[in-house]
């Protein structure tokens, strides 16, 4: 598979994650992910190094993930994320209308959760929304739209598809852009990119 690379130095390697690949495998032991094809690709190079996932994508979620080159990169690159010192914005296509900008703070298992958006075009029965987890819970996105009403377009695990007139061949979520200082030279990242063809081709359609 063609995996864009965004961004590589000694440490770390970005790349933007197409839908419909697993980061890492689940429970079931998937053999092809995106980790996997990473690796395989390195190691075919000579690359003595392993890479490592340094946050997750849902399966159908697109766009940007750090990988570290190595466990003492991941190790430096994580401590950035339990900090909070990487900012992360996706977009996301919701279900019906919102204007404005807003904070959702409702509890995910248990655990107090923040996702701030801000509306920036609307559709007919959709919105493009901006937004940006500041706490890291699993789903945290498709979770908190879900709870006021505005699920992901194309969402099936936490909404029924069927409630929705508008559909979409897969989750309308994508990971544009992060934002953090580097953990070893103390350089600013600053990466944002554009919607995949597959999101555009929706937003020409609808």
């Amino acid at each position: 598979m063609n995996i864009p690379v965004v961004y590589e130095d000694d440490w770390m390697l970005i790349v933007d994650k197409p839908p419909g690949l697993l980061t890492v495998p689940t429970p079931k032991k998937e053999p092809r992910t995106l980790t996997s094809i990473l690796n395989e690709e390195s190691h075919k190079q000579g690359l003595k190094y392993n890479l490592y996932p340094c946050h997750r994508l849902d399966r159908e979620t697109s766009g940007l993930i750090i990988y570290a080159k190595g466990k003492s990169a991941r190790d430096k690159i994580t401590d950035l994320f339990r900090q909070k010192k990487v900012k992360k914005t996706y977009l996301a296509f919701v279900q019906g209308v919102l204007s404005g900008s807003g904070k959702i703070k409702n509890f995910i298992d248990n655990a107090s959760a923040l996702t701030k958006y801000t509306a920036i075009r609307a559709g007919k029965n959709f919105t493009v929304v901006e937004a940006a987890p500041f706490t890291g819970r699993t789903n945290q996105i498709r979770i908190h739209f879900k709870q006021i009403g505005h699920p992901v377009v194309g969402e099936t695990k936490y909404a029924f598809r069927n409630d929705f007139a508008l559909k979409a061949k897969r989750l309308c979520l994508h990971a544009k852009s992060l934002d953090f200082f580097h953990p070893v030279t103390g350089k600013r990242i600053s990466i944002d990119i554009p919607l995949p063809p597959d999101m555009n081709a929706f937003l020409d359609k609808h």
